[in-house]
């Protein structure tokens, strides 16, 4: 038992300050993410829409998360990544608090773009972060504690959600979450500091290498990847939360507690498993290739049979793509991107998932509605061995990667 503990303890081993401090902020920021995960339930049974109406209102939730990451990446290269989380933690916190009093179709669509694009501009710079705190040995394991701190915090956030929903009301997230996101925002100003940059590199123009990112074909296919990958995978964010109370009368507390269930093993596993999967040496490559093989499982399983057993199963087979997938994909997005380009690239890189939001929730709200649930979590498999394939294509490129770019 003590060299189990010793074995996940050294998994955490060589990890800056900043980054530890890091994670802490994007703890207390996720905690208090309540609101996301319900937002589709919120939306039908609190305001009275349809689900094609929360499609479309979902629909502005990814633009809003698509123009926020595009600005995001472009205020990382050029103020830096310390006051663009700064500032979009505080403003996105009050836009969370207003939120709550909007009730129309149009205004909420208007309302949850402007939200998702101050509050998404931050992912970028986060990703950016992660890098000048690390070492190259070390980055994908800082990534994979920010994960850690994510999950900790939104598996944290669901379980209490849930049962503030059932107990008080809906509009209780709303306070929580904003107010968290202005408590992350004062814990960054106050936690971690700028890295410092002397009178000599700021007066020298800064050093750009390599091809911008909308011109290098191998990062473009690696974000199709991701894109393709990420409309699946938003699908927990929102219709599948919808199909676990359509299909199986779940209450909120009780899918607070599936989501939870996430979390948890993410806490608990990633860490040591890509810890493990390193020192066995399997490429950034390969990994997102795994993790896209159990995710398609993860869809597969739902209609294989009906009971709350196959639905805690397809939450660990995603959980284990996510764990095996994410944070090698990340490692994967920073090594791509070229010095004085990782603002750019990484805006790129999480304007896939933003992409995925604009797109995804219509298109799973909408299948479902005329298809129905069954041949919807099949095309989403589907595509996801799709994206597998590809990943194998990428990986053999990727090794190449030389010889492509002379």
């Amino acid at each position: 038992m003590r060299k189990l503990y010793t074995n996940y303890i050294d998994n955490f081993k060589g990890l800056s300050k900043e980054i530890w401090l890091l994670s802490l902020i994007t703890f207390i920021n996720r905690a208090g993410a309540m609101v996301i995960p319900f937002l589709s339930l919120y939306l039908i049974k609190g305001l009275g829409f349809t689900k094609p109406e929360v499609g479309w209102i979902m629909t502005s939730f990814g633009l809003g998360a698509l123009t926020g990451t595009w600005i995001g990446g472009k205020l990382t290269d050029l103020i830096g990544f310390h006051k663009l989380i700064v500032g979009s933690l505080l403003l996105g916190g009050i836009g969370f608090i207003l939120i709550q009093f909007v009730s129309t179709l149009y205004g909420f669509c208007i309302a949850v773009f402007s939200l998702m694009l101050i509050a998404d501009s931050y992912r970028p710079g986060v990703f950016v972060a992660v890098e000048a705190y690390s070492t190259p040995t070390t980055v994908t394991r800082a990534i994979a504690l920010i994960r850690l701190a994510i999950n900790l915090g939104f598996s944290i956030g669901p379980l209490i959600g849930g049962i503030i929903i059932a107990s008080i009301s809906y509009d209780a997230l709303f306070w929580i979450d904003g107010l968290t996101c202005v408590a992350a925002a004062i814990a960054m100003v106050f936690l971690i500091k700028a890295p410092k940059v002397s009178k000599q590199e700021k007066e020298l123009p800064k050093e750009v290498e390599g091809k911008p990112a909308h011109k290098n074909i191998l990062y473009l296919f690696f974000f199709l990847l991701m894109l393709l990958s990420g409309l699946t995978f938003v699908q927990y964010f929102s219709l599948v939360p919808v199909y676990y109370e359509s299909e199986y009368s779940l209450s909120e507390d009780v899918i607070g507690g599936l989501l939870f269930l996430n979390g948890a093993l993410i806490v608990i596993l990633e860490m040591p498993l890509v810890g493990w999967l390193e020192r066995k040496r399997l490429s950034k490559t390969m990994a997102m290739a795994w993790g896209m093989f159990f995710l398609a499982a993860s869809f597969v399983v739902l209609n294989v049979g009906h009971s709350f057993a196959i639905l805690v199963i397809g939450m660990v087979l995603m959980t284990i793509g996510e764990m095996i997938g994410s944070p090698f994909s990340n490692a994967l997005a920073l090594e791509m991107a070229p010095k004085g380009r990782k603002g750019s690239y990484m805006g790129l890189f999480s304007m896939s998932w933003a992409i995925a939001h604009v797109v995804g929730h219509n298109s799973g709200m909408n299948l479902s509605e005329n298809l129905g649930f069954e041949a919807t979590w099949y095309i989403f498999a589907i595509l996801l061995l799709l994206v597998t394939l590809g990943c194998l294509v990428l990986h053999k490129k990727w090794k190449k990667r030389t010889i492509l770019d002379s």
